[in-house]
């Protein structure tokens, strides 16, 4: 089903192409300036690291029901090997198949195409089996390093996790920022948490994948505003799913990834950092999310570190 004139409105309003260039490859990440990880640097008060991924592993977050995006398959190649002979230093070694999305990771811009175009009017079918991506390669990101803002939506609206058919709207992002006493800037990583992920740290994926609350199609417009760089969630699917409009699939993805040239992640654990955030009375830090460089990639595992 094509995608109605509303989508294509919206896409208009928020586009970026062109903004850093016609070869810019990065879109939003161009954000993050030098001035901007020098103020990052300087929300750092207790030092205090909190871990933000989920771990790697065989029964990990993914159901099966997106093709080809296994979870981690971990392998013994060797095992206390004495390679130059008995009694000399043995090595262990191990090798890792997994979808590089199964985790907590980052979408790469050329993770989504919509109306045979990439972000910055590049052509979908400059991605190919054999030849990867051509443009937007996940390794082009570079350190993603910024002030993060935590705008914890389940706690601002008193819950613990958003019901799963809540589509967090715009109005709920002020009311997380209300409670966060931040104002979101220029070159911010912003998190929001729904508390969804509880579902997978609880044991139960299938009811963590779906319905799952999610941003609306409303939100990126707000990002935009305020020149958000990146954006993360503690959802499978990123936005609401499913989606809030009938047979509308994935246009927040579109919207973000095509159009504005903004990395979204997904499988965040925001658990902890709720807890550390209103301990500290403090919801902006210091965020080191630095993507693998895999050359290609249309996405990335990362594991994410917030430091208070």
């Amino acid at each position: 089903m094509a995608l109605p004139a509303e989508f294509h409105e919206l896409a208009k309003r928020l586009n970026n192409w062109g903004r850093w260039g016609e070869a810019d490859e990065i879109g939003t990440l161009n954000l993050i300036t030098d001035d901007v990880v020098r103020a990052a640097v300087a929300t750092v008060a207790s030092g205090r690291r909190v871990p933000l991924a989920v771990p790697l592993q065989h029964d990990g977050i993914q159901t099966g029901v997106i093709p080809g995006r296994v979870n981690p398959l971990h392998t013994m190649v060797a095992v206390n090997m004495e390679m130059f002979g008995p009694g000399t230093v043995a090595t262990s070694d191990d090798v890792v198949t997994m979808g590089l999305q199964a985790g907590t990771h980052w979408d790469g811009l050329a993770h989504v195409s919509h109306s045979g175009k990439l972000y910055n009017g590049r052509p979908a079918d400059s991605i190919t089996a054999h030849g990867r991506a051509a443009f937007h390669g996940v390794e082009k990101a570079g350190h993603i390093v910024s002030r993060g803002v935590l705008l914890d939506v389940a706690r601002a609206r008193g819950v613990s996790r958003l019901d799963g058919d809540h589509a967090v709207s715009p109005e709920d992002l002020e009311a997380a920022a209300e409670l966060a006493g931040v104002t979101v800037r220029p070159g911010d990583i912003v998190l929001v948490r729904t508390g969804q992920i509880q579902r997978y740290l609880a044991g139960d994926k299938q009811a963590y994948a779906y319905p799952s609350p999610g941003l609306s199609i409303r939100t990126p417009e707000w990002f935009h505003t305020r020149d958000v760089a990146a954006v993360a969630n503690d959802t499978l699917t990123f936005e609401i799913f499913p989606p809030e409009i009938e047979d509308l699939w994935m246009p927040v993805h579109a919207l973000h990834l095509v159009e504005m040239g903004m990395p979204q992640g997904q499988n965040w654990n925001l658990e902890g950092l709720s807890e550390a955030c209103a301990e500290a009375r403090r919801y902006a830090f210091l965020l080191a999310a630095m993507p693998e460089p895999f050359v290609g990639g249309t996405g990335t595992p990362v594991a994410p570190v917030a430091i208070l």
